[in-house]
């Protein structure tokens, strides 16, 4: 999507689908999380971490505390958790929150399929440029992002993902919504119920 801003995301890998080595404790997640994502939870949280590490050169976990080298899968060598082991961070799988799933029809032209999720941002560390995919990255204030030019669903998601951070703030939730699309119309942005 050129000329727009996107958060960073991609397809998930065959090794997104085997455990990273570290401990993936994820945070109780907000109510309303479909069966097939719940499946697969974790897979999709190590994407997001891969994607945004591989797009950004940006790492999001703490510093460790753990020894995780002799958990390392084979499979590292081609992720970011050999990046995370130099920079002694430990991937922020506690942070993770699943905000979103997002589906175009099949009959839309350009389709998509995702899962979004809210991360703190505070555990960021930059390691890398990136992989090129993404023309800029930056960190853009709450107030700032409406007036940016991007996509009826990223649009959607940081609204969602407001909502959340505030309500996470306050010690509750929110539940997960089903964002869907007919053609370019959004036909349903819903709680997700079981699917």
């Amino acid at each position: 999507m050129p000329g727009v801003f996107v958060p960073p995301g991609g397809r998930l890998d065959h090794a997104d689908l085997r455990p990273s080595g570290y401990t993936e404790t994820m945070p109780a997640q907000p109510p309303g999380i479909d069966r097939a994502t719940s499946l697969k939870l974790k897979a999709f949280a190590r994407c997001a971490l891969r994607e945004t590490f591989e797009e950004t050169g940006l790492l999001i976990g703490e510093g460790m505390t753990e020894d995780v080298r002799f958990r390392m899968p084979r499979s590292a060598t081609t992720t970011p958790w050999r990046s995370y082991l130099r920079a002694g961070r430990h991937p922020a799988f506690d942070r993770m929150y699943l905000l979103a799933r997002a589906i175009t029809p099949t009959a839309s032209p350009i389709r998509f399929h995702t899962r979004f999720f809210l991360c703190n941002g505070d555990a960021a560390t930059q390691v890398g440029t990136g992989d090129g995919e993404i023309e800029a990255v930056d960190w853009i204030a709450w107030r700032e992002w409406e007036a940016l030019p991007m996509a009826e669903v990223t649009q959607l998601v940081l609204t969602l993902a407001r909502d959340l951070r505030i309500a996470l703030a306050q010690g509750g939730t929110r539940p997960v919504e089903r964002l869907l699309w007919r053609g370019d119309r959004r036909v349903s942005c819903k709680p997700l119920g079981r699917a």
